[in-house]
């Protein structure tokens, strides 16, 4: 109930926008396979920001 208001770290956006990009390409993926392709790159390069992040964090 507390975490209503919380707000999200940019690691949980990020998450969320990957999440996002995995959906649409799934949904891509059977008409429309380059575009599929364009979507599963940027989920690809918002993982690679989350793993910055987290990188950077640890350190």
């Amino acid at each position: 109930m507390f975490g209503l208001f919380k707000k999200k770290s940019e690691v949980e956006k990020l998450e969320l926008k990957y999440k996002k990009f995995l959906e649409e390409a799934h949904q891509l993926s059977t008409t429309n396979r380059s575009k599929s392709d364009e979507k599963m790159y940027e989920a690809n390069e918002v993982l690679k920001q989350i793993d910055q992040i987290k990188k950077s964090e640890e350190a």
